[in-house]
């Protein structure tokens, strides 16, 4: 079967990109994946948490992303011990990251490998063109389309643009959801419980001075009983916008005399402007029940504090997808989001509440503070949603479209009849194991890449 060499970021540097490919290894099958990715030294002790010890399977030999050439991919991947005829290379691409186009698309264009790219920051409401993409984006698929044998998208909007397009791309263009955490121990948990462990965690764990652990204590954030929390986490990144947070505090208050609103966020500053940012935050912390607790939850702590919110307010002036809300999501929590790009649409099909207009979301979260039991169904969609697309299911895709690359024969990306998918696992049957057949995905629901037409994007994963 293939094995995915990821390129990209990789734990133990910070950002998005690191954990969404760690999210996607970690459900992979063993031995048939590794990582290329930047020498750590590159970004900084912001940016890098502890290296030892050194994940497997991953090689730290990439320098700066302006600096990458195909050379360097090749000699990655002769360290990593890849065979070629069953490999597969798998970008993980964020303009942050891959900010130098021609040189990206060079190195694409030289390498001689089936290459597959997830972009997890295009856009289908730009006003720059009219589908809806950057114009730099549009640009950026033009120069790299007839180098890659396939790109993935997490969005229908995405799809949608990226098609209009380029209609001779469309058999190329894969929609892939973003993976979903599950987290079972915290969903089950009640609102109390859930804040009675993020209160001993902020209490008696935290990194937080002891001026901070006694506010928390004195104010009763978490142990009050009828409080209303409307939370946020996540680094402090000015584009989320968290100021927003307080005035719909404020706004709710009005609405709702007699209930105690909080607001609450946490989170920390990772660079200088977001450390300029968080000082603004301070600024109006801890008046009126809007409070700022400034420290980075451990991973098994982060769900815990999204499930001991009411509600999760998101609110993002840029944002294609978020990782925050797929922890969300997992740990059944209620979201009030903004309906806007990936994001407005993840959380429409999750079944939580989305407006594009900031009043008409604060009527809703009323609404949904007042009646305990759309709260319950809110919270049962976000479980719903997650288990359908979990990083299990959402990993054993990625090995789906790894062997239509690697065993064209079989598995032709736009030119196989669509019943020859399951006839090709059932060739194959004796080298994939059965851990990479999804049972969830129907064969049907992959093949409609040969028989699509605009606006029926090949959905890959599950149904």
């Amino acid at each position: 079967m293939a094995t995915i060499y990821f390129v990209g970021t990789y734990k133990p540097i910070k950002c998005g990109i690191a954990d969404y490919t760690a999210f996607i290894t970690r459900e992979s099958y063993n031995e048939k994946w590794a990582v290329l990715s930047f020498g750590l030294e590159k970004f900084g002790a912001l940016l890098v948490g502890d290296i030892t010890p050194k994940p497997d399977h991953v090689w730290y030999g990439m320098p700066n992303p302006t600096e990458i050439s195909a050379p360097v991919i090749e000699r990655g991947l002769k360290e990593l011990g890849a065979r070629n005829s069953d490999d597969v290379l798998w970008f993980q691409h964020e303009t942050g990251i891959w900010h130098d186009t021609d040189k990206f698309v060079t190195m694409l264009k030289h390498l001689e490998i089936p290459k597959v790219i997830t972009f997890h920051t295009l856009h289908f409401q730009s006003h720059e063109t009219p589908s809806g993409l950057r114009k730099y984006q549009y640009e950026l698929l033009r120069d790299l389309f007839p180098y890659v044998e396939a790109i993935t998208v997490f969005s229908q909007g995405v799809f949608d643009a990226v098609t209009s397009v380029f209609p001779e791309h469309f058999s190329k263009v894969l929609l892939i959801k973003h993976g979903i955490h599950s987290y079972p121990e915290v969903a089950c948990l009640s609102r109390s419980e859930a804040r009675e462990k993020l209160n001993d965690f902020l209490l008696y764990e935290s990194d937080l001075d002891q001026t901070t652990k006694e506010n928390i204590h004195k104010q009763r954030i978490f142990i009050e009983r009828d409080a209303i929390i409307v939370g946020q986490t996540g680094f402090l990144c000015p584009f989320k916008h968290s100021e927003s947070l307080f005035d719909v505090r404020n706004r709710l208050q009005e609405m709702l005399p007699q209930k105690r609103i909080i607001a609450l966020r946490i989170g920390s500053p990772r660079d200088g402007n977001q450390e300029i940012y968080a000082k603004s935050l301070r600024e109006v912390q801890g008046v009126d029940d809007r409070f700022l607790i400034e420290t980075l939850l451990p991973a098994n702590i982060l769900p815990l504090a999204q499930r001991a919110f009411d509600i999760n307010f998101y609110w993002p002036s840029e944002c294609t997808q978020s990782g925050v809300l797929a922890h969300a999501l997992g740990a059944g929590a209620a979201i009030a989001g903004r309906d806007m790009e990936g994001v407005g649409e993840t959380l429409k099909e999750a079944g939580q509440l989305v407006d594009s207009n900031l009043e008409h979301l604060i009527t809703r979260m009323r609404d949904l503070i007042l009646n305990p039991d759309v709260a319950d169904v809110v919270e049962a969609s976000a479980i719903e949603y997650a288990a359908k697309y979990s990083w299990k299911h959402q990993s054993m895709a990625h090995y789906q479209i790894a062997e239509r690359l690697t065993h064209p024969l079989v598995l032709p990306m736009a030119r196989y009849p669509s019943d020859s998918l399951q006839t090709a696992i059932n060739l194959l049957s004796d080298n994939i194991p059965d851990q990479v057949i999804n049972p969830y995905v129907d064969p049907a629901s992959i093949s409609k890449v040969d028989q699509a037409v605009p606006g029926e994007p090949p959905t890959v994963g599950v149904n």
